[in-house]
């Protein structure tokens, strides 16, 4: 068989992910936190970005730019000479008076005040009560300052002991104490690293457990509720047994805790009351973090006509320009192609990023809109109504790609009448109706199973077989394991456990 050469066109088409397209897909999964940071780092490195200043661009004061060279020099010097001249010639000259009385000595006075003006930083012990004088100092932020569990900590080591030696060890196993108040060091490699005996360290971190609040710089949960229970005088030998056994309570194994501790089902009944009045972190309290609200991407309101307003978030839309005024006067004076090229390049890149950020929020409007209208039921009637909802359906009905509503889904929430939800939150999974009709979102289902067992009573407790049937006659068709799964999600005990509890709670009552 003979071989030959030939020519052959073919055509064929493909989607090339252009660098712009990347930007916008990119920015459709951001949060608005790091979309502003995204936006922020863009206009830092392009100088033909600026920021929407809106009303306030408008009424405000003409920039640097823009005032001329020279009255910018006369202004400076006018300020530098005239309005902050201070010496006796200037200001008799000014006010046209004798200032013999104001200055009676002046060759002497400014030696005098640079000397009492050096004393009065380098002194500290002269200075008030306040502190600080200058004008900086923010009493407001001081006095609204929390107290961390550090600070806290040290301030009673200090007034707990003066051996040095102690401080220097009690500040040591300090700094290993949590957020939650407990020591997370080794006390023997705290005295080796030290050098100090094992038994002088663990008598100081012994000074350290009695400090406030009760319950610090334990090792362990046992310890911690131990030392609280001894400042309330309730250590007694039951108790050390219950506190040594806290797996058990764990378990709810109410019998076992029984035996261990040698005690009656009432006074079982107290010793656990006891146990969940303590603090199990007893450090959090001090220093916590602010918890930042939930700032939502979308506003949905009911209207008058009985539809649904649904509008975005302009808080959290950043809002940039491109300048143009600037990038034709830069542009009339660029001579090398360099920076023809370079400017040019910034123009496409800020045209990209405000088209790519309108683009964000009518594609997140869009999903939005078609969100609401698909859970209207639950808007308007509770969670009971959720419908089962998928990307599929939304991609379809906008005309979308599926991963386009999974990135506009992602990091966002809507605040509703419901209550302020995440995106993700509206799309579950299904659950076969057992008549053959509508199926039941999953989120709807969990709902119900925990209605059922809080409606509950101790003479009739629900097992996971018995939801099961009461679900079915409700007409959703539904397996046993996927109730327990339900169940464990909602952090619910098994129905063993629930009645033990149920028994406990008559029994002290």
């Amino acid at each position: 068989m003979a071989l030959s050469q030939r020519l052959q066109l073919r055509q064929t088409q493909s989607l090339v992910m252009t660098p712009q397209l990347l930007q916008a897909i990119k920015l459709l999964q951001l949060s608005h936190l790091d979309l502003t940071a995204y936006v922020e780092n863009e206009i830092e490195r392009n100088p033909l970005l600026e920021r929407d200043a809106g009303e306030e661009a408008a009424g405000g004061e003409p920039e640097a730019g823009d005032v001329p060279a020279a009255a910018a020099d006369t202004a400076e010097t006018d300020w530098l000479s005239d309005e902050f001249e201070t010496s006796r010639a200037a200001l008799e000259k000014n006010l046209d008076t004798d200032l013999e009385n104001v200055f009676p000595d002046e060759p002497s006075a400014a030696p005098q005040r640079a000397e009492a003006q050096q004393q009065s930083y380098s002194d500290w012990s002269t200075q008030s009560a306040g502190g600080r004088d200058d004008d900086n100092y923010n009493l407001e932020a001081f006095v609204a300052a929390e107290p961390t569990l550090a600070d806290h900590l040290a301030e009673q080591l200090v007034l707990a002991t003066g051996d040095p030696v102690d401080r220097l060890i009690g500040q040591y196993l300090l700094d290993l104490v949590n957020e939650a108040g407990y020591l997370a060091g080794d006390i023997a490699e705290v005295a080796d690293k030290l050098g100090a005996p094992i038994a002088r360290v663990e008598a100081v971190l012994g000074l350290l457990q009695t400090f406030n609040p009760s319950g610090v710089c334990a090792r362990n949960l046992a310890e911690c509720l131990a030392i609280q229970l001894k400042e309330n005088d309730r250590f007694d030998p039951a108790m050390q047994a219950l506190v040594a056994h806290l797996d058990l309570l764990a378990k709810r194994d109410f019998a076992a805790l029984r035996r261990c501790c040698g005690v009656n089902d009432e006074d079982l009944v107290d010793m656990v009351a006891e146990i969940r009045r303590l603090d199990p972190k007893p450090g959090i309290r001090f220093g916590s973090t602010i918890v930042q609200p939930v700032i939502p991407d979308v506003f949905v309101r009911p209207a008058p006509d009985g539809s649904w307003i649904i509008e975005l978030n302009s808080d959290t839309l950043p809002k940039v320009l491109v300048n143009q005024a600037y990038y034709a006067r830069v542009a009339s004076t660029t001579k090398t192609e360099t920076d023809k090229s370079y400017l040019g390049d910034c123009l496409q890149s800020a045209a990209w990023l405000v088209r790519a950020l309108d683009q964000r929020a009518k594609t997140i409007l869009k999903v939005a809109t078609e969100i609401v209208r698909q859970q209207e039921a639950f808007l308007t009637n509770g969670v009971e109504h959720l419908r089962p909802l998928n990307l599929k359906t939304v991609a379809e009905a906008i005309s979308m790609h599926e991963s386009t509503v999974s990135r506009v889904t992602a990091n966002k929430s809507m605040a509703t009448p419901r209550g302020t939800f995440e995106l993700k939150f509206f799309f579950t999974s299904a659950i076969a109706a057992a008549n053959g009709g509508d199926a039941h979102s999953a989120e709807a289902v969990r709902h119900r199973i925990k209605q059922l067992i809080d409606t509950e009573t101790a003479d009739a407790i629900l097992s996971d077989d018995t939801i099961v049937e009461k679900l079915r006659t409700a007409g959703i068709d539904i397996a046993r394991r996927t109730v327990a799964k339900y169940r464990e999600a909602m952090r619910i005990p098994s129905s063993v456990q629930r009645r033990r509890d149920k028994q406990m709670q008559s029994a002290a009552s």
